[in-house]
């Protein structure tokens, strides 16, 4: 389908609208700013990619943290169906053919069915501005374009049988060269509890900084699940399943005692290997504070009330 230009102010709020434009301006003027040459560039160049998807920007998920330099965004990435090298996925994902995408929508449902990509983008497109956190300590702050998740299950009429949503990725070893290679049971699973994958904030990310996703990045359908750890956020979905069972997921089945079915962002609960208290943003330097729930905690709390929150691995 035709993409039509998103004027900038309905991405940006009014004042981190000015404060970016405030920034250009002071280079433009051979002045010094407080960050790095990356970072300028990546506002000139998202300004630019806004042009190329129509995404509405929606005023509740607006962030003022500084954006990840786009660079960075793309070529530091886990994605073990090509690579344990998170550099060399940005190379190897290439291979992947995208064409003719199909997503399927089964199991506990009154009407299965299949979308096409088409039918996909013809749902409206919101621009959201999240935090990433991995598991690993590292983090980014990324502006996706994407569809909620609800409005994507809600086509297929869960039935009240319905608990629990699982992910399943595309299988594809001639081009996802890291298939080839017992280190996981492939396909990658990844599931969430139905309540969570309605919350509001869950969505399907079609593009990213203004531009249809990367393959790199998981095109051209990944989940993004901004207060869990970046694991759950599954890549390349091809197949969603509602079911009435808790599904094991690709990392419970590969390491049980380390990775659980939650994994919330809880910096009070350390990785059996290493403290989650705090993360070293992708292109930067200084360590941040992770916050309870990577920062979503108003959003999100409620659905565990009365749950233990050391139930992350």
């Amino acid at each position: 389908m035709p993409l039509k230009p998103t004027p900038s102010h309905i991405y940006l709020s009014r004042r981190v609208f000015m404060q970016r434009a405030k920034q250009l301006a002071t280079v433009a003027a051979g002045l010094s700013l407080p960050f790095s040459p990356a970072v300028m560039a990546l506002d000139r160049e998202y300004l630019k990619l806004l042009k190329s998807l129509e995404c509405k920007q929606n005023a509740n998920f607006l962030s003022e943290d500084k954006l990840t330099p786009f660079n960075s965004a793309i070529g530091y990435n886990n994605y073990y169906e090509f690579s344990t090298d998170k550099k060399a996925v940005s190379i190897l994902a290439q291979a992947l053919d995208i064409n003719n995408w199909k997503l399927e929508i089964t199991g506990l449902v009154d009407k299965p069915i299949t979308l096409s990509m088409d039918d996909i983008l013809k749902l409206e497109l919101e621009h959201r501005v999240y935090r990433l956190r991995c598991v690993e300590g590292w983090s980014m702050v990324i502006p996706w374009c994407g569809i909620p998740l609800a409005k994507i299950i809600e086509l297929a009429s869960p039935n009240g049988k319905a608990k629990y949503v699982k992910f399943t990725g595309l299988h594809n070893p001639a081009a996802m060269i890291g298939q080839r290679r017992p280190t996981m049971d492939w396909p990658y699973i990844e599931s969430l509890r139905l309540d969570e994958a309605l919350n509001p904030l869950t969505i399907i990310a079609v593009g990213m900084y203004g531009k249809s996703l990367p393959k790199q990045n998981g095109a051209p359908l990944r989940l993004v699940v901004p207060w869990k750890y970046g694991f759950k956020s599954i890549k390349a979905i091809t197949q969603i399943e509602l079911t009435d069972t808790q599904p094991t997921t690709t990392w419970m089945a590969m390491a049980p005692s380390e990775y659980g079915f939650y994994a919330n962002v809880n910096p009070n609960v350390a990785h059996p290997r290493w403290s989650q208290r705090r993360e070293v943003r992708i292109g930067e330097t200084k360590k941040h504070k992770t916050l309870m729930f990577n920062g979503y905690e108003e959003q999100v709390a409620h659905m565990y009330k009365g749950m233990s929150l050391e139930e992350n691995f």
